[in-house]
């Protein structure tokens, strides 16, 4: 057997990953300049500089539910997202039941807000 060597061109050249990763970034970013993510924790944070309040990380949760919940319907036999899927639901059920515990207006108010059941 001869072994061939493998012919690189620049056009056949796949992208580094770090420069996937600048382009996926570059996407989420908004018209004005922020991010999704930005967006989310200066709308729901209770105070300045909040990014930990339940509010904060339940918003942020259903923005990941609603991306993986596309992403699951678009690829229906994906069980290794679906599994990360249900464990974000998971997680932001006890998120949403810490907080009806701790204070039960701060809890209707968000559930109204982000259009949640219950």
């Amino acid at each position: 057997m001869v072994k061939t060597a493998k012919k690189t061109s620049k056009a056949g050249k796949k992208e580094p990953k770090s420069v996937k990763k600048v382009l996926k970034k570059e996407k989420k970013v908004l018209q004005d300049g922020t991010s999704k993510k930005q967006t989310i924790i200066t709308e729901y944070a209770t105070k300045h500089g909040d990014t930990g309040s339940p509010e904060v990380q339940i918003a942020l949760l259903s923005q990941k539910i609603t991306n993986l919940a596309s992403h699951l319907e678009q690829n229906p036999k994906d069980n290794h997202s679906r599994r990360g899927f249900l464990k974000v639901v998971a997680k932001r059920r006890r998120i949403l039941n810490y907080l009806q515990k701790k204070d039960e207006k701060r809890y209707g108010e968000l559930i109204k807000k982000l259009g949640l059941k219950k």
